[in-house]
């Protein structure tokens, strides 16, 4: 079996400055992609950019609804055009119904719901003029299991996943696959936000503990994935939601 590559496509990867976002710029660039990473944190989006000539960065605000098409555009600028858009930005705000705000709802469904649906016209036309083209929008396990006090952010990654199964009905006989990938409990700065650090130890155990797999996951076996998604090797996959997660979701 051939090597997975890259070589030669173009990616955005939204949210690419930490975590899930930021492995998932190294996996791609790491398999041959030229890779245009957005994100809000400047110094490490151009420190990732810095490190490889296969990296460029934009500093974006993505609740800007002109954000999207200018990164796009901004991508075409250097690289020519977009094969692969990855949806990897996301907010998550604790609380149950009574303690979603308006303001908290109203900023899940912006970021996590109608920014990739923003960011996906704007890639689509360049996409279906060329005849190909692969969408990967970044959910979570709670996209398919419901879970406690995460009431606006499990919603709207469900409503994620749906969007990407429809996206991808409207779009296959265009050569277009659409996929979501669903991470559960993942190594990252989200996991355990506002902890101290030995209270994110004990809380990162009681996470594994509670997985079959008995750990928790890592950025890059999420990227991995999303790899795999954006390459040729996955050319018969489209409008799959596929749990990352442990086992969680069995």
């Amino acid at each position: 079996m051939s090597e997975l590559s890259l070589e030669g496509k173009v990616a955005i990867v939204t949210g690419g400055t930490s975590g899930i976002g930021l492995a998932i710029v190294a996996g791609l660039a790491g398999r041959g992609a030229q890779v245009l990473s957005v994100g809000r944190n400047r110094a490490a989006g151009e420190q990732t950019a810095a490190r490889s000539p296969q990296v460029a960065f934009l500093a974006a605000d993505l609740g800007d609804r002109g954000a999207p098409q200018r990164i796009v555009e901004e991508a075409v600028a250097q690289f020519g055009r977009v094969d692969v858009l990855v949806n990897g930005a996301g907010i998550l705000a604790r609380g149950d119904a009574l303690e979603c705000s308006d303001a908290d709802w109203d900023q899940h469904l912006e970021i996590n719901l109608t920014v990739p649906l923003r960011l996906s016209r704007a890639v689509l036309p360049g996409m279906i003029a060329a005849g190909k083209g692969s969408i990967i929008n970044v959910a979570s396990d709670w996209a398919i299991r419901a879970a406690r006090r995460v009431v606006a952010y499990a919603t709207t990654k469900a409503a994620l996943a749906h969007l990407t199964r429809c996206m991808a009905l409207d779009h296959a006989a265009q050569g277009i696959r659409i996929n979501a990938v669903g991470p559960g409990d993942t190594d990252t700065p989200m996991l355990g936000m506002g902890l101290s650090p030995e209270q994110r130890r004990a809380f990162l155990a009681q996470c594994a503990a509670e997985l079959p797999m008995g750990r928790v996951g890592k950025p890059e076996e999420i990227a991995d994935l999303v790899t795999f998604l954006a390459s040729e090797k996955s050319s018969f996959i489209t409008g799959a939601m596929i749990p990352i997660d442990g086992g969680a979701s069995c």
